[in-house]
């Protein structure tokens, strides 16, 4: 911690999540963007999901709820942040759409340059700029960063894919092993510092206090993505896909718009306790779907032929 007190810990933090999506460029293969075009039904009822419909849900959580405005706008904030490898490794182990994942992935990535600084502010206006005090985030300097840290490291991740090929693999492998103690050390010290170090001086209580609206934010979105395309005749395996991705989220980058950007510290917090839980939450509830799908749903149709 000592180190890590004389590092800007947002420094570290843009240099994991720019790892963190070159990573992501590395996975990206041409025939992921074919599906841009294979399946723009999935893919279009995913962003609705993704960027319309799930901050709606995240409002409705919220809004009435005994928490801080700044924690009612961390959590606004995660529920704008696009997905990331994680959420796609996710649809991997369940089985889902793969190709779909990865194209929703960096569609809202490409999406969340203008949607993240204008739906940010928005939830700022409405949460906390009560006429004693004015928070904004600065537009084109947001952009600019959002795309320099996501942007730029996913398309070089992709240049170099290109350029070598399956040589790539031991770099994936190592990424793979640096990326998660990375991000072990930014959540620690963010958990754990104060806010002189640049850490959030989380509770026990916070953790306490924000855990249900974290975890009913990613289960409940995710039955929203999941809902979304029955009336569409989606794919069950398609709707699974798109319940992960509504559901999981870059908390990299909620930390960063928050810490960094807006420089508030309470604000992280949501994002810090939804690490906690998001990726068992995410994976659960995707097995279930799949097991609903396999130990219900096959054997009703299995019956009725038989009938």
């Amino acid at each position: 911690m000592l180190l890590l007190s004389v590092i800007n810990i947002n420094w570290l933090l843009n240099g994991v999540l720019a790892l963190i999506m070159f990573g992501l460029g590395l996975s990206l293969k041409r025939t992921d963007f074919q599906a841009l075009f294979d399946q723009p039904k999935s893919l279009a009822l995913g962003l609705f999901a993704q960027m319309v419909l799930l901050p709606f849900l995240a409002a409705l959580l919220i809004y009435s709820a005994p928490l801080s405005p700044e924690w009612k706008v961390g959590i606004m904030i995660l529920s704008v942040c696009p997905g990331g490898i994680t959420s796609n490794l996710v649809s991997y182990f369940v089985k889902g759409n793969v190709a779909l994942a990865v194209s929703l992935t960096v569609t809202n990535a490409l999406l969340s340059l203008l949607s993240i600084p204008l739906m940010v502010n928005l939830f700022l206006t409405h949460f906390m700029n009560d006429g004693s005090q004015s928070v904004s985030l600065p537009f084109w300097n947001t952009l600019l960063e959002i795309f320099v840290v996501t942007i730029i490291p996913a398309w070089l991740g992709m240049a170099m894919r290109l350029r070598m090929g399956k040589k790539v693999a031991n770099v994936s492998r190592w990424l793979n092993v640096v990326l998660p103690l990375l991000l072990l050390i930014v959540f620690g010290f963010k958990i754990l510092a104060g806010q002189d170090q640049g850490g959030t001086d989380m509770s026990a209580g916070d953790v306490l206090a924000l855990t249900p609206y974290v975890i009913g934010l990613n289960v409940f979105s995710m039955l929203l993505g999941f809902a979304v395309g029955i009336p569409f005749a989606l794919s069950y395996r398609n709707r699974i896909t798109i319940a992960i991705e509504v559901g999981l989220h870059n908390t990299a980058l909620a930390l960063l718009i928050a810490g960094d950007k807006l420089k508030i510290p309470a604000m992280e917090k949501p994002a810090l306790v939804y690490a906690l839980y998001s990726v068992v939450v995410t994976f659960s509830v995707g097995y279930l779907l799949v097991l609903f799908r396999e130990k219900v749903l096959k054997k009703s149709l299995d019956l009725s032929q038989d009938a």
